[in-house]
């Protein structure tokens, strides 16, 4: 356990936020420090061939130590951690045997950690909990996973006396702005499936997701003296309001779980003269998502014909789609990390992602990857915390994976 800790504070110091408003693969430098650094780690484990490319990926391979027919299994985590916190100066708290009283992060700005507010808390009790100091995120989502599949692949290779197939290892950049897998070489990677080790609580097992869009929102306006304005000025932050003032008050993240879609406005920038509104659109029904889609646009089109003019311009772009689809025919994938998780310990808690991983494009790309716990929570901001408990399940999950298809060695036809 000590050493999982190490490797994941280690990892979760290092600066990796990326940037969604930045056009290169990585989008920050600062991800490839990182990379060299796991790069190292891989090869002190045994991985010899470990490589990062020059967009920042890193994949590391062993090769089976069995006559068996096995599949190729991949294991991916991403490098990068969401910009929605600050990811600088991250400095990691340990609290063993949590006690289930308030966690105090930062006694100078009064940031607790407590279960009235995060009753999940009550099942972290007699655990050792990770947290940042209450002034940053803290990074397990998914530095985390990283520290996970690390540690699993170096019990694998120290273990000679366990049977395995070939074992494919991908660390991506990116993932928090939706681009990690836009460059993941599939080819090159030859995993007949994988899993991304980029999930929540202990036992979350997943393999829906959201489809999901991006929208901005133009709005122009025109600027004239506010004392002769009747009937000539267009107040663009007022045109702003009134256009988000139509989409449905109950469809937004705060109101919805489950299996429900919503809109998420993300960033609103205005003036007299112009303003732009960013919207997140998700939804696990893909006809769904086209709904929702319409009525930005249909919004749109009542506003300019209201002003007679064109006032508004939305454009939507796809961003990706739920992974089910093609995880449902290779369904073995599935039950293959179910058996693992209980011979873990763990029970199997499959639900649907709120959110996208890798998973979801790499699915798509041709190689089916359901998504597994990591043992961290409150991911994007600084309550998140880690317990380490929780992580070791997920090693030992990975683990038995590995072991349990040199068992069974079920190809995909």
């Amino acid at each position: 356990m000590e050493n999982l800790i190490n490797r994941f504070v280690k990892y979760a110091k290092i600066y990796t936020t990326s940037d969604e408003d930045s056009t290169t693969t990585p989008s920050t430098e600062r991800q490839k420090n990182l990379g060299e650094i796991l790069v190292e780690d891989l090869k002190e484990i045994g991985v010899e061939n470990a490589y990062m490319n020059d967009n920042g990926y890193v994949y590391g391979f062993i090769s089976a130590n069995t006559e068996k027919m096995c599949n190729t299994i991949g294991f991916i985590s991403h490098m990068d951690t969401a910009p929605a916190a600050c990811g600088e100066n991250v400095k990691p708290q340990i609290h063993e045997n949590y006690n289930g009283e308030d966690i105090i992060l930062n006694k100078e700005k009064n940031i607790v950690l407590s279960m009235k507010e995060f009753p999940y808390l009550k099942n972290q009790i007699g655990k050792t909990l990770i947290t940042s100091d209450g002034t940053t995120l803290l990074g397990a989502d998914d530095k985390a996973g990283i520290a996970e599949i690390i540690e699993a692949i170096k019990h694998i290779v120290e273990h000679k006396e366990i049977e395995h197939g070939p074992i494919a290892i991908g660390f991506t950049p990116d993932e928090e702005v939706g681009r990690g897998a836009d460059l993941f070489d599939v080819k090159k990677f030859n995993a007949h499936f994988a899993y991304t080790i980029d999930g929540g609580h202990l036992g979350e097992l997943e393999y829906e997701n959201f489809n999901a869009a991006g929208a901005i929102v133009n709005i122009t306006g025109k600027s004239v003296h506010p004392g002769s304005a009747k009937d000539i000025l267009i107040n663009a932050t007022t045109v702003a309001m009134e256009f988000h003032s139509l989409i449905p008050e109950d469809e937004v993240p705060e109101k919805t779980d489950g299996y429900d879609g919503f809109y998420m406005i993300t960033d609103f920038k205005g003036g007299i003269e112009g303003a732009t509104l960013k919207y997140i659109i998700r939804d696990f029904d893909l006809s769904n998502l086209q709904r929702r889609k319409d009525l930005l646009k249909n919004i749109g089109d009542r506003i300019n014909e209201k002003y007679k003019k064109e006032v508004v311009k939305v454009e939507v772009k796809d961003e990706y789609y739920n992974m089910k689809k093609v995880i449902e025919p290779v369904m073995h994938v599935v039950e293959l990390a179910k058996k693992s998780m209980i011979e873990a310990g763990v029970t199997p808690n499959i639900i649907p992602i709120r959110g996208g991983t890798d998973g979801a494009k790499l699915s798509y790309m041709g190689l089916p990857t359901p998504n597994i716990f990591t043992g961290g929570v409150n991911f994007h901001g600084i309550y998140e915390y880690v317990s380490v408990e929780d992580m070791v399940k997920a090693k030992e999950t990975i683990i038995n994976i590995i072991k349990n298809d040199a068992i069974s060695h079920e190809e995909i036809k």
